[in-house]
This record gives structure tokens, C-alpha cells and sequence, in this order.
């Protein structure tokens, strides 16, 4: 009877502390995702012709004026919903990246996987003369074989997280002399067209583009979504992991296909918008603070990213020139990338 007691006073205090980490992580869900609704609203109301709430509301009811249907459902609609979803999919890709190498600097804008969709996006416009579809395959494809490269080129009897970074990153700096070199060699005007696409950017979203993403996040939501408990196994080191019978070298690669998947998903439909995936998973752990695996709120804070930056970029900054998303997003997270490296230097450890 006495060990019954004192086993039930020892369990106690950790029911009460998984009770509080999820009534946290509800918390912070609810807010995250209350701001993305006013963030939405701002992007759909405000413009050059802006609208009030109640126009707003009306007008996603399919009861606007002809001009307000067209600048809210046709233009301004189209472009936050494609923020959202890449913003979605570039902050899991990084989180599984991260979580799967156990490294905070396995995101697939450092190690170069995005590079590859750049290089090969840009390849495909600048020599092959490819349209908005073929370029987006080509995109994905780029992405896909530089991952399966670095995989390839990491793989001792198994993948360690610090030698696919390094790996990586040397790819990532390969596929940035090719892009040097394309560009070089390019008709200005073409060359121009392909920066654009290299910076990142969600206008003139395509409902085609947004289905494509949709649907990817569709199937592989509920996937990750299963895989949640072998991902927080793998946390724990692989010699662990397989004690709980998970077998880690499988697991590992099925989640970085996923992660791989969701990059070049996202940078086939707006190019690389730098940093997203890199921050948006780490912002997510300490706003939670558990050190678990929030998932769901580094979804949040990644279509936050993408959506502020973008009404940044056409609303916020001086002069009349619109500017890409991307250079917001890189302004948020070169200092960040920058605190990391300086901090992790300074307690004497690697990335």
C-alpha cells in the first residue's frame, strides 16, 4: 500500500507538468494562429484601395461590388492563401530537417536544397527557355537530386546529422558558382527575370500553383502527423530509439524525403524565400519551451513570416517600388543565423 501511495505521489508532478506543457502549447498555438487571422485581414483589406471589415466580410461572402471581388478574391486572396501554404511547408521542411539531423543548422536553405531548385529553375529558364510550369518541375527536380546527392555522399552505414551538414553546405556553395555562372553568362533581361525568381517572391500567385501545394500538404500532413512518435524517438539517439523498436536509419530517411518534398514543393511555387524554413522550428521550441517537437506552431510562425513579410514588402517600406518577400525574410533571418553561429562559438561547440 505504501509503494502504491508513493508511486502515485511521484507521478503526480509529471501529470501536472504534461498538463501545463499542453495547456502552453494550446495557448501559444491560439495566439499564433489568431495573429495569422489578423495578419490575413490586413493583407486582404488594405492596398491601394482598401476596404473596411465589413467590406471585407462581405465580399469573401460573394456579395462585393465587381471591383471588390476582383481586388480581393481574384488578386489579393490568391497571394495570401500561397503565402500561407509555403510558409506552412518551408517551416516543417526545416523542423524535420533539424529535429531528423539533430543540428540547428539543417535547414534545406543552408545545406543546399533549395539551391539545387534555384540552379535548376534557373538553368531551365536561362538555357532552356522554359515557361512558368516547366520551370516549377524543374525546380523540383533540382531539389530532389541534390538531396539524394548529399544523402548519397553522407552515407557511412548510416547518416550522421553534422557530416549531411557539412556535405551540405559544400553543395550548397557548388550549386551558388553554377548559379554565378548562369547568370554571367545570360541576356540581361533574361537575367533579371531569373533574380527575381532567385529572391523569392509570392506575387502573382496562380491558383494552379496554390492546388499544387495544397495537396502535397494534404498527403503529407497526416504523415508526418503519424510519424510524430518516431520523430520524438529519434530526439532521443538512435541506439535509444531502436530500444523502443523504431528503426532509425529508416525512419530518418522517410522523414528527410518528407522534408525534402515539402522544400521543393514550396520553392517550385514561389523560389527560395530565404530563412523561412532556417527559423521558424527554433522561434517555435522556445516560444513553446518545452524542447519538443511543435510542429504546429512552427507551421504557424512560418505562414507568419511569409505572410508579414510580404505585406511588408508591398505596404511598409519607403518608396513606391514593390519589393519580393525574400529580402524580408533574409533581412529576419541573416542576424538570427548570425546569433547562432556567434553563440555557439562562444560555448566552444560546433553547429
Amino acid at each position: 500500500m505504501t509503494t502504491l501511495t508513493e508511486t502515485k505521489a511521484d507521478a503526480a508532478p509529471l501529470a501536472a507538468a504534461r498538463a501545463g506543457r499542453r495547456r502552453r502549447n494550446r495557448s501559444v498555438v491560439l495566439v499564433l494562429g489568431g495573429a495569422l487571422v489578423v495578419v490575413a485581414a490586413f493583407s486582404l483589406a488594405v492596398g491601394a484601395y482598401s476596404l473596411s471589415v465589413p467590406d471585407l466580410l462581405r465580399t469573401l461572402a460573394g456579395q462585393g461590388t465587381q471591383s471588390e471581388n476582383f481586388i480581393v478574391l481574384s488578386l489579393r486572396l490568391p497571394r495570401l492563401t500561397l503565402a500561407v501554404l509555403v510558409g506552412v511547408a518551408f517551416a516543417l521542411s526545416g523542423a524535420l530537417f533539424q529535429t531528423v539531423l539533430r543540428n540547428p543548422l539543417a535547414s534545406p536553405d543552408i545545406i543546399g536544397v533549395t539551391g539545387g531548385a534555384s540552379a535548376a529553375a534557373v538553368f531551365g529558364m536561362l538555357i532552356l527557355g522554359f515557361g512558368a510550369v516547366a520551370t516549377s518541375l524543374a525546380a523540383f527536380a533540382g531539389a530532389v537530386i541534390i538531396a539524394c546527392v548529399i544523402y548519397l555522399l553522407a552515407w557511412r552505414g548510416g547518416v550522421v546529422g553534422y557530416r549531411f551538414v557539412l556535405i551540405g553546405v559544400g553543395v550548397a556553395f557548388m550549386v551558388q558558382g553554377l548559379l554565378a555562372y548562369l547568370l554571367s553568362r545570360a541576356d540581361l533581361n533574361d537575367a533579371q527575370g531569373a533574380l527575381l525568381w532567385l529572391v523569392g517572391s509570392v506575387s502573382g500567385a496562380r491558383w494552379q500553383d496554390i492546388s499544387v501545394v495544397a495537396v502535397v500538404l494534404l498527403v503529407l500532413l497526416p504523415v508526418i502527423r503519424v510519424l510524430s512518435g518516431r520523430l520524438r524517438a529519434l530526439q532521443l539517439g538512435d541506439e535509444l530509439a531502436r530500444s523502443l523498436g523504431v528503426g532509425a536509419e529508416r525512419t530518418r530517411l522517410v522523414l528527410l524525403v518528407i522534408a525534402v518534398a515539402l522544400a521543393a514543393t514550396a520553392t517550385a511555387a514561389v523560389g527560395p524565400l530565404a530563412f523561412v524554413a532556417f527559423v521558424a522550428a527554433p522561434i517555435a521550441r522556445r516560444v513553446v519551451g518545452t524542447g519538443g517537437l511543435a510542429l504546429v506552431p512552427a507551421a504557424l510562425i512560418g505562414a507568419l513570416i511569409t505572410t508579414v513579410a510580404d505585406f511588408t514588402a508591398q505596404h511598409l517600406l519607403p518608396g513606391q517600388l514593390e519589393l519580393p518577400a525574400g529580402i524580408i525574410t533574409g533581412a529576419i533571418g541573416a542576424p538570427y543565423l548570425l546569433w547562432l553561429l556567434a553563440t555557439s562559438n562562444k560555448t566552444g561547440k560546433g553547429a
